[in-house]
């Protein structure tokens, strides 16, 4: 059967970007389809010790005058050899230097806990998805003012973001990404003052647990 882009309906799309994510798409779902369908059925529902696994992940974030740089120790499980779903713990330190928008500086100490999907479409490459819950201690002083204020507050955040790594279920992991925080919490520990989102770099690895003695 012969399939072309006309049959598709593209052809009154002229927007290069848009057909260029199409093929991205239906390439990244056809190669999970195909991971899926190449795994045994007997044992694709069997818990196994050895997909078990335990890491962390320094986290590096920079943006006008800021810095974020956190710890996130995550415990996971391989679901599939493309799917991979845990939990994971943070703490994270901010700072947001005085600008000519705003004379305020900022001193955040940040700890929170979430879940996180890591999907590999390709061997080397993943899609990561982060819901976290995150408690803010915040110290702000402004220039001229000897006093310094400070705030508790509490704030939810969504990362989402790519990266590039290596996974062998059984044995290590490492990797390396970029997200961003989609979710426009003010108070997030992801966007600076102005409510803009600073990218967050994470480098991670971790160790599978070794396969149970029968």
């Amino acid at each position: 059967m012969e399939c072309s882009i006309h049959s598709l309906g593209l052809y009154k799309d002229q927007n290069p970007m848009r057909l260029a994510l199409f093929c991205i798409s239906f390439l990244l779902t056809a190669n999970c389809l195909m991971a899926q369908n190449m795994e045994s059925s007997s044992d694709q529902h069997k818990f196994k010790q050895e997909n078990i696994f335990i890491g962390t992940s320094l986290n590096l974030g920079f943006a006008n005058k800021s810095f974020n740089i956190g710890l996130n120790p995550e415990v996971g499980y391989s679901i599939t050899k493309w799917l991979d779903a845990g939990v994971s713990m943070n703490i994270n330190y901010f700072s947001q230097s005085p600008s000519d928008y705003s004379s305020t500086k900022y001193q955040n100490l940040s700890y929170g806990a979430g879940s996180f999907l890591r999907i590999w479409p390709l061997n080397f490459f993943h899609i990561q998805i982060q819901p976290e819950y995150n408690w803010i201690n915040s110290t702000q002083k402004t220039l001229g003012n000897t006093a310094s204020y400070k705030y508790n507050y509490q704030s939810g955040s969504l990362l989402v973001g790519i990266g590039y790594g290596s996974h062998f279920i059984g044995n290590r992991y490492s990797y390396v990404t970029l997200m961003m925080d989609v979710l426009q919490n003010e108070n997030s520990p992801y966007r600076d003052q102005f409510n803009d989102p600073m990218p967050v770099f994470r480098a991670g690895f971790g160790m599978y647990l070794k396969p149970s003695r029968k």
